[in-house]
């Protein structure tokens, strides 16, 4: 009777840690890649590890390039895609490469032209269709990824027009390009004419179509310039370089986004210059966070999960200067920072049930502008 006791107790105990163990992971070690400004110390794309701990480690120079300004993988996780933000005043000059990610390198495969000038921005879909936001000529170019990597095209070029009301906005400026999630719009934000531009593809031409409407004015001056999507929920939210907001959009019933509102990144009282640069929500949808460069800081806010509006509480450093971009780490138990004008890169551990970041570590980076886990 003792025996069986005992046994059932330890079967019991072990049935209670393999489930603990189950709804409780373990952190995770991650390989990140960071792309970078190569004017002065940067020689192109780097890889990073970002350890269980939160700690960073620098692994080393992934490949040689030219301004790798953007980065994005394909999402089978084979290729690597970067943009090189380079031009000329002929609206030309940009280039789009293709890298295959093996072990701790990158091998070149392919480069084609971007369709523009000062390419900022590329993202891939499920079937490699290929879009590339060019900030100088305010063009955006589709090109198709193969399985083996390879590029094509060209196929099609977006050429924005108009403009908005600041110094900023002269003339257009494209700086991202997203396959919507809620449908099968591509959404071009354009920080120059102040709009969003909604577009469809035509498969099979390879065209870029414009929908009806074709797009959405931001809030005079604002100057849209990334997007992220909740996910599951149809709304956006749009990071405004120029003024410091971040906007709300909400797909209502005819099909077609439209604005909420709009809150300030930055705490009450704040007087000195800024500029947004970046936005990620987390993968439960309950935080949104966005990047403030002047400020140098991470806004943080909590998401309602009845209507999806926004409320900011709070803000962390970001320990450098000029937060281009950040990533939540694949786990999102980590958010990283790329300050591009003090050449570091700074880990937070994020509190999941309080959206709020906890300094862990910082590490050396040249000009650091993207990071790609």
């Amino acid at each position: 009777m003792f025996t069986k006791i005992t046994i059932g107790a330890l079967l019991f105990i072990q049935i209670l840690f393999f489930s603990a163990k189950k709804d409780s992971p373990e952190a995770m070690e991650y390989s990140f890649y960071v792309g970078t400004y190569t004017q002065e110390n940067s020689e192109g794309i780097y890889r990073y590890l970002l350890q269980t701990d939160g700690t960073l480690k620098k692994v080393g120079l992934a490949a040689k390039d030219d301004n790798p300004s953007f980065l994005t993988k394909s999402p089978d996780g084979r290729y690597l895609l970067a943009v090189n933000e380079l031009g000329n005043d002929a609206g030309e000059g940009g280039t789009v490469k293709s890298y295959a990610i093996e072990g701790d390198k990158l091998t070149l495969i392919d480069e084609k032209p971007s369709a523009g000038s000062y390419p900022c921005f590329v993202s891939v879909d499920e079937a490699g269709h290929v879009l590339t936001a060019n900030y100088g000529s305010g063009t955006v170019g589709l090109l198709q990824l193969s399985s083996s990597g390879t590029l094509s095209g060209p196929s099609d070029i977006l050429k924005h027009t108009g403009q908005g009301t600041t110094s900023r906005q002269k003339g257009p400026h494209a700086h991202s390009a997203w396959f919507d999630p809620n449908g099968d719009a591509i959404i071009t934000v354009d920080l120059g004419t102040n709009e969003l531009w909604f577009s469809h593809l035509d498969g099979s031409h390879d065209k870029l179509l414009p929908m009806d409407p074709p797009k959405l004015a931001m809030a005079p001056g604002a100057g849209p310039r990334h997007m992220t999507f909740h996910p599951s929920k149809p709304w956006a939210y749009v990071i405004n370089e120029l003024s410091s907001t971040v906007t709300q959009l909400k797909k209502g019933s005819s099909g077609h986004y439209e604005i909420v509102n709009s809150i300030s990144t930055l705490p009450s009282g704040y007087q000195g210059e800024n500029s947004c640069a970046d936005i990620h929500i987390s993968a439960d949808g309950k935080f949104l966070y966005a990047s403030n460069r002047g400020h140098n800081s991470i806004a943080i806010y909590q998401i309602s999960e009845s209507d999806g509006s926004m409320k900011l509480i709070g803000h962390e450093s970001t320990r450098g200067d000029a937060p281009r971009n950040f990533s939540l780490s694949p786990d999102g138990a980590f958010l990283l920072v790329a300050n591009q004008n003090s050449n570091n890169i700074v880990s937070f551990k994020r509190d999941a049930k309080k959206g709020t970041l906890t300094l862990v570590d910082e590490i050396e980076a040249p000009s650091p502008v993207c990071l790609l886990f």
